[in-house]
């Protein structure tokens, strides 16, 4: 039988707190590897190319830095960068990337998002959960072969090092899900050894998490 857990907004939860500790949620962000590395030097933003639904950055220590440093994307054997559309705008957000189109225009995030959505109609509601997750110093991967949208790393813990904690499935607040699906997301979360986290998305982008787990009665 599957439990579901609500993070509310008006009560620390117990997975608030895994989420958050040892800060508030609505306090200031835990501070990632990207932060530090920001802090540290200012440098000039890497030139990404938008290519279909990716972004391949320029081969510099700089781009490869994204990877060493937070895990963005993965390193091409041409020494670039390949991120998602999802990774790509996040670093844009952070000032980190210029990302340009194959004719060489720069793009605004305005113009980003638009092209990002004709290849994933459900972009925005993804990226919420995509950027919320990395503010607070989680390592954010897709889980598309675990049918999913994203597997998300611990703190301190990078792909390779140790195995995923949670999948995450991002939904809109007025969405609706049948008890078909969701239970074939528990299925997924249990055959993998990983918690499900639904991730629901109001219209103002904030994020509020349902953990849900399997109890034996």
């Amino acid at each position: 039988m599957a439990k579901a857990k609500k993070v509310q907004r008006n009560k620390v939860s117990s997975l608030e707190k895994t989420l958050s500790s040892p800060v508030s949620m609505k306090a200031a962000k835990s501070e990632t590897s990207l932060d530090k590395l920001e802090q540290k030097t200012k440098k000039d933003p890497v030139i990404g190319i938008l290519i279909d639904a990716r972004v391949l950055t320029e081969s510099s220590d700089d781009a490869r830095e994204f990877y060493n440093q937070s895990r963005f994307g993965s390193v091409a054997e041409s020494g670039k960068v390949e991120l998602s559309l999802l990774e790509g705008l996040y670093l844009m957000d952070r000032g980190r990337l210029i990302v340009k189109s194959e004719s060489g225009r720069a793009l605004t995030s305005e113009a980003y998002i638009k092209k990002a959505r004709k290849t994933e109609p459900n972009f925005w509601i993804r990226y919420a959960v995509f950027k919320d997750m990395r503010n607070r110093g989680y390592v954010v991967k897709t889980a598309l072969k675990f049918g999913a949208d994203f597997r998300v790393y611990d703190r301190g813990i990078k792909p390779g090092e140790d195995h995923a904690r949670w999948i995450i499935y991002p939904v809109s607040e007025g969405s609706t899900l049948t008890w078909h699906d969701f239970s074939a997301k528990n299925r997924v979360a249990h055959s993998t050894k990983k918690r499900l986290l639904m991730g629901v998305v109001d219209d103002e982008g904030d994020c509020t998490y349902w953990e849900v787990r399997w109890l034996r009665p």
